[in-house]
């Protein structure tokens, strides 16, 4: 098979053909390489492999056939050289950290992402050395006053989880740059499909591909993506030798989710959109928290660096928790679980879920009142995410 440049073509079909090498037999889908490690013709060839002269599979902690076609479709999709594919979005972040980070060294985190990501940098890299700074995503002037000498990178959520705030990831990728430091973007509630963080300056694009990659709640992994002199010499020494592995069949799952991709973007953009405005009509609705709406603060800053608002739509409940409870509780057709780009829609309260091991001080401070429920919306008819949802008021 010719080797062919997916760079010469667009997005949509890079999604569905990058990465892939067909074997001897000829195969039209992805296959899986379902296997461990690899029997090589000599002890001189094993030799070779194993000290890196010679390019080729070891063993599938760190070199799979499978795993690296998804790697190879999604750098593809975000326009980067480089993608290393892990066991699940956290550990992208944590493979993130371990690569680049030493003891001494210091993060600028935005308050405005997964609790979990706060946790992991605040209680768990603080144990090797590392400070974390964490400031208000929107706060520019914070960012740059929170940059040290020792600071090694940035870290945001654009749009942020649960809030939907947006960064502007050119103005934070040259304060980054400025420092010396990396800019590192989650972009797991757009995807390569809505935004490109690498075209805006970016150096690290992380994913959990467990969201809207599968797109249908499947399967767990995480995935890296950036230049590949930064990945090759510093993250994945981390993975060959760590081990957060993602297995094969997992790849390949994501392999048939990034297919569909595009086409599920934006249907999931264009729902969230309807939704979003018939919710701020709703009186039981106190305020709604989508960047597609006029009324959200960053909307112009959303036209200009993603194509539409996303699938995520957050909104608060007059009357606390036990209003937003009551609400879910009401719900029959809405999947409730904290999981999100799936192509049910999901629905859940971060208070007490994604981001309920936060204090209640760090909650208040980003933001996440006891009336917020968050909406992943799926690819139902908009008009029984509706009827589901007035369930509680009727």
């Amino acid at each position: 098979m010719t080797e062919i440049d997916w760079n010469d073509y667009t997005l949509e079909t890079q999604a569905v053909r990058a990465g892939q090498v067909r074997t001897h037999e000829q195969e039209h889908s992805d296959p899986i390489f379902a296997t461990s490690s690899y029997v090589f013709n000599s002890a001189a060839e094993a030799a070779e492999r194993f000290s890196g002269k010679v390019p080729g599979n070891i063993y599938s902690r760190f070199t799979n056939p499978t795993v690296r076609a998804f790697e190879q479709r999604l750098a593809a999709l975000e326009g980067g050289e480089r993608c290393i594919a892990v066991a699940s979005g956290m550990a992208a972040i944590a493979s993130t950290g371990f690569g680049l980070l030493k003891a001494g060294d210091h993060v600028v985190c935005s308050r405005g992402v997964f609790g979990n990501t706060t946790l992991l940098f605040q209680n768990y890299f603080a144990k090797f050395g590392v400070v974390t700074t964490f400031v208000d995503l929107t706060d520019y002037a914070a960012w740059e006053q929170a940059v040290r000498p020792e600071t090694r990178f940035l870290f945001v959520e654009t749009p942020s989880n649960p809030l939907t705030q947006i960064a502007d990831i050119r103005r934070l990728a040259g304060i980054a740059h400025a420092k010396g430091a990396l800019l590192v973007v989650d972009n797991c509630f757009l995807t390569p499909v809505l935004q490109k963080p690498l075209a805006l300056g970016a150096d690290i694009v992380i994913h959990s591909a467990t969201k809207y990659l599968d797109g249908q709640g499947r399967c767990v992994g995480g995935a890296i993506v950036g230049g590949l002199e930064l990945l090759d010499k510093e993250i994945y020494p981390y993975l060959r030798t760590g081990g957060p592995t993602m297995s094969p069949f997992n790849a390949w799952v994501f392999l048939k989710g990034l297919e569909t991709l595009s086409i599920r973007m934006r249907a999931h953009s264009e729902s969230a959109l309807e939704l979003a405005h018939w919710l701020e009509r709703q009186g039981w609705v106190e305020r709604v928290h989508y960047p597609g709406l006029a009324s959200h603060p960053q909307h112009d800053l959303a036209k200009l660096q993603q194509k539409s608002g996303g699938g995520i739509v957050s909104f608060e409940v007059k009357g606390g928790k036990d209003a937003a409870w009551q609400l879910i509780d009401s719900t029959r057709m809405l999947s409730i679980t904290a999981n999100l780009g799936d192509a049910k829609t999901t629905i859940t309260h971060p208070t007490t879920t994604t981001h309920g091991r936060l204090s209640e001080q760090e909650r208040a401070v980003a933001g996440i009142s006891d009336g917020l429920v968050r909406i992943a919306v799926g690819l139902e008819s908009v008009e029984d995410i509706q009827k589901d949802l007035s369930r509680a008021w009727v």
